[in-house]
């Protein structure tokens, strides 16, 4: 299938128009009208090289908080407060701590400075969302990513120790489920938000449940 080159017009290809391994489009801008339109139609940027790429993989890698898999190890250190939780409260640090991630199969960061500063642009709209962990006064772990109606959608996670970046999500997805969110996107599987309860469902599943949810 092409490859849908975007421009100055505010449009996304449909997702089902996808190549097999999710890629829809290159191109476009970062604003924060293209971004929330992206989201709201189930597709997320990824940065390769000076390229914007667009993406909605089939099947998609999602949690349902009522899913949400604790360890008897990890409701230990969620009773005794091991870490401290915040949210909102370090997001442009969060964000910094992400770019130190490698995705699976890339030489380097996909959180460019533009991702960044775009980022950043969508946290001070009320759009994109942080949860911090600390330990003794210090940022070790946290997540973010944007919420919309009743679903989150993540973008990255960092730890730097162990089950720091657990403690963060799990607390997380609990405040979430919480305040009425019914779906997680997690975008493409790992092994670690899988033991956390993740599972793969139909690219036609994922539009559906975001049209009903957000």
């Amino acid at each position: 299938m092409p490859l849908f080159a975007l421009e100055k017009e505010l449009y996304f290809p449909p997702v089902h128009l996808a190549e097999p391994d999710g890629l829809l489009a290159v191109g476009g801008d970062l604003s924060r009208e293209r971004l929330l339109l992206a989201y709201r139609s189930g597709i997320f940027p990824w940065y390769e090289g000076a390229h914007i790429l667009w993406w909605c993989p089939d099947p998609r890698f999602v949690l349902f908080p009522g899913e949400l898999k604790v360890s008897k190890s990890m409701q230990q250190l969620l009773k005794r407060q091991a870490f401290t939780f915040t949210v909102n409260t370090a997001f442009p640090a969060v964000i910094e701590h992400c770019k130190s991630i490698k995705r699976s199969g890339q030489d380097g960061t996909w959180i460019t400075p533009a991702v960044e500063a775009a980022y950043i642009a969508l946290h001070k709209a009320g759009d994109a969302h942080s949860a911090e962990v600390w330990l003794d006064g210090e940022l070790v772990g946290g997540l973010y990513g944007i919420r919309m109606g009743q679903v989150f959608f993540g973008e990255s996670m960092f730890s730097k120790m162990s089950n720091a970046s657990k403690f963060a999500f799990i607390s997380y997805v609990q405040l979430l489920k919480a305040e009425g969110v019914q779906l997680i996107d997690c975008q493409v599987y790992t092994e670690h938000l899988e033991s956390l309860g993740a599972r793969m469902i139909d690219r036609n599943d994922f539009i559906t449940l975001i049209g009903q949810l957000l």
